[in-house]
């Protein structure tokens, strides 16, 4: 390939011109998709331009989809949606008060524990895509360097070494937090629970999107709570009109939301929707459960801000986790719960003591090393790469009437196909063929999503996969 060099051009940072010329021979099907483009050093000797200009030019090409890198290898073309489908339309729930029943879902992830299994029902990161080897011969140095430490009980708040290194990264989501108001718990799930415990009574009810991720459902259900299911934009998120009115009926105890690329939805709320929904709680001093376990997954730009950025009464709880972003298997959370800390510290007490301490200082070890960024960046690569190739196969695959999100973070995506369509008899069937989905009915408590379910995203594409999804594809069209 020949490149011109670059003209004088004040107006245009040189890296911006550099990937402005490769994205026209992209553009214009000079470089196709998989094409292997020059590499760093070539670029700069063609174009005359530093290696730094050339890495910076690569990394906004990756920013824009456009490129990917691959382990000793290179940077390629990424391959291009082609004929792209319509997203599901907005939800519109009954909006009544239900009791949960979370049968479904806990026969269903039973069944995932088989290891033949192609899980594409469990929304379960590649552990391949996570520095697995980084955090081993971390914890290694951790049990050395602290061997009494880490066989003591750690205090219920959590080590403060952790807090501190969240507190730091709390700063990209918009939040300044102090050290001790974070509780560090056994992943998002603790932090849930202990915050729905600390604010709600059996019989209560809790405000959520709708379809809403079934692990809450679960949730709720283990504390007789009922769930208040609200229309939910696939793009954007909850109908903040229909929580108000909910509101003032005096129906909501608590709103539980996945404000950023929800599950299964993928949906992202504005800074401008936030701040209206913090205006909403506060006029009717309603606390949030803010889930926020996909804010870092982001695709592109800088991740969105927390509900809790624009939180100055205390009423917003906030819960993530490193589950999705490093290990699963440390099970490390926290929650920020403002007004309601005291109360979950002393839920935590009760519960379980504290988070195990070895598993805390070893991810506060990684991200003091500042080798976190750097992760997240190819993290989010491979997340968004695996989403495009999992849309292409549905594209290709599924009938022509199947409708898809367009996610611009996360690693799920939420199908829906005509009526009568049942993704319960898909489930029964592609299990025959050692493969899993979630079934749409897993995700409300209406009887409701019947004709949708939810994709997993989060494997690294494989040639198993492919085939998993024509099977997946010509099952569908066996319904129609």
């Amino acid at each position: 390939m020949s490149v011109k060099f670059l003209e004088s051009d004040e107006k245009v940072n040189l890296y911006e011109q550099v990937a402005h010329r490769v994205q026209c021979l992209i553009e214009e099907g000079t470089l196709q998709p998989g094409d292997r483009i020059p590499s760093v050093r070539k670029m700069h000797q063609q174009m005359n331009v530093s290696i730094s200009t050339v890495l910076e030019a690569y990394r906004l090409l990756e920013d824009r989809g456009l490129i990917g890198a691959r382990p000793q290898s290179g940077y390629y073309v990424k391959r291009q949606i082609l004929h792209p489908r319509d997203e599901p339309a907005p939800s519109a729930p009954p909006q009544l008060a239900r009791e949960v029943d979370a049968s479904l879902s806990v026969r269903i992830n039973a069944a995932l524990q088989d290891p033949q299994v192609i899980k594409l029902g469990a929304a379960v990161p590649g552990i391949d895509l996570f520095p697995i080897k980084a955090l081993n011969r971390l914890m290694s140095q951790v049990l050395r360097q602290n061997p009494r430490l880490c066989h003591s009980y750690g205090g219920i708040p959590g080590c403060e070494p952790l807090r501190h290194e969240i507190a730091r990264r709390m700063m990209d989501a918009g939040c300044a937090i102090a050290p001790d108001e974070i509780l560090i718990t056994n992943g998002t799930y603790e932090a849930i629970y202990l915050s729905l415990r600390a604010i709600t009574q059996p019989g209560d009810t809790v405000a959520l999107e709708s379809p809403a991720y079934y692990g809450i459902l679960e949730i709720l259900e283990s504390l007789h709570l009922k769930a208040l299911e609200l229309p939910t934009h696939p793009r954007d998120g909850l109908s903040l009109p229909d929580l108000e009115n909910a509101l003032n009926q005096g129906k909501v105890a608590a709103c539980l939301l996945v404000t950023n690329f929800s599950n299964p939805l993928g949906s992202c709320m504005t800074d401008e929707q936030k701040q209206q929904l913090v205006g909403i709680l506060e006029k009717y001093d309603t606390p949030l459960i803010e889930d926020d376990i996909y804010g870092e997954l982001c695709f592109q730009g800088s991740r969105p801000k927390a509900v809790k950025a624009f939180d100055r009464k205390g009423l917003v709880m906030y819960c993530a986790s490193f589950s999705k972003t490093l290990s699963p298997g440390l099970r490390v959370g926290w929650a920020i719960a403002g007004r309601y800390q005291a109360r979950l510290e002393r839920l935590k007490l009760f519960i379980n003591l504290g988070t195990a301490t070895p598993n805390q200082l070893v991810i506060a070890a990684f991200l003091a090393n500042g080798g976190y960024d750097r992760h997240l960046r190819h993290l989010r690569r491979a997340y968004q790469e695996q989403v495009m190739r999992m849309t292409q196969a549905i594209y290709e695959y599924f009938p022509a009437t199947t409708k898809v999100t367009r996610p611009q973070g996360g690693h799920v995506l939420w199908l829906e196909l005509p009526k009568p369509f049942d993704s319960g008899k898909l489930y029964e069937a592609a299990y025959q063929h050692q493969i899993s989905i979630a079934p749409g009915s897993m995700f409300s408590t209406t009887g409701d999503y019947q004709n949708c379910f939810r994709l997993n995203c989060g494997l690294p594409w494989s040639s198993e996969i492919q085939q998993a999804m024509k099977t997946l594809g010509n099952l569908v069209k066996q319904q129609e």
